[in-house]
């Protein structure tokens, strides 16, 4: 699917999180019988381009001159997107960011109004909704919301499921509403997503930009390691 020109609207934003979202049946990762295969790229870009920051402050994890440089592009309603964080993130967090070997940064890429709407809560500091949250409450508030994305992403009603997730992470009602009338910020999650696909080929989730090349599509650990190593 062509994302270029997408662009989520506040009207969008408030009526869709009441709505169920639709997401993309986009490829799995390797089955376990080919885990040990390099996954394949999509094609190349430009690495010191991608690595600019965009409209918002970088989500980054990782020392800044890691060897390995991963840009994440992903959707919170896309259920492959869940995969690789429920199942992948963690363990290649404690393999390679946390020893130094890799750099993980998180784009916003919302297929939906309501992705983009819990992209924003992600974005916003729970107590001052005007404030942007930092990479230590902002990937921590991903990983809820990829955990629970069953429980919000096709309810009935999103905007009290996407309520009640905020206030897990500590938003009132009224900071929850103050974040997602804030037209700037989304202004910016529909320009950081428009980067992507204008700039680097970006039109499904999950993709990855790692080291001058696109993958696409959710990976396993096995298929995830297997090419960092191959990078290091």
């Amino acid at each position: 699917m062509n994302m270029n020109g997408t662009n989520i609207t506040r009207r969008a934003l408030l009526g869709g999180v009441a709505t169920a979202a639709l997401v993309l049946a986009l490829p799995l990762a390797a089955t376990d019988a080919f885990a040990q295969e390099l996954p394949e790229a999509q094609g190349e870009v430009d690495m010191s381009e991608a690595l600019k920051p965009g409209a918002l402050p970088e989500m980054a994890i990782g020392e800044d001159n890691a060897p390995v440089q991963i840009i994440e592009y992903m959707s919170m309603t896309c259920p492959h997107c869940a995969t690789f964080h429920n199942n992948t993130f963690d363990e290649i967090k404690t393999k390679y960011v946390d020893t130094g070997k890799v750099r993980f940064i998180i784009r916003e890429f919302p297929f939906d109004p309501r992705a983009a709407a819990a992209f924003m809560l992600a974005r916003c500091q729970p107590s001052n909704p005007q404030e942007h949250s930092t990479p230590e409450q902002y990937f921590p508030m991903v990983s809820m919301l990829m955990k629970q994305q069953n429980t919000w992403a096709a309810a009935e009603d999103g905007r009290a499921a996407l309520l009640q997730m905020a206030k897990l992470a500590g938003f009132s009602q009224e900071t929850f509403q103050g974040c997602l009338t804030n037209q700037q910020l989304l202004d910016d999650v529909n320009a950081t997503m428009k980067r992507g696909a204008d700039e680097f080929g970006v039109n499904s989730t999950p993709t990855f930009l790692i080291n001058g090349k696109r993958y696409a599509g959710a990976m396993s650990v096995e298929s995830m390691s297997a090419l960092i190593d191959s990078l290091l």
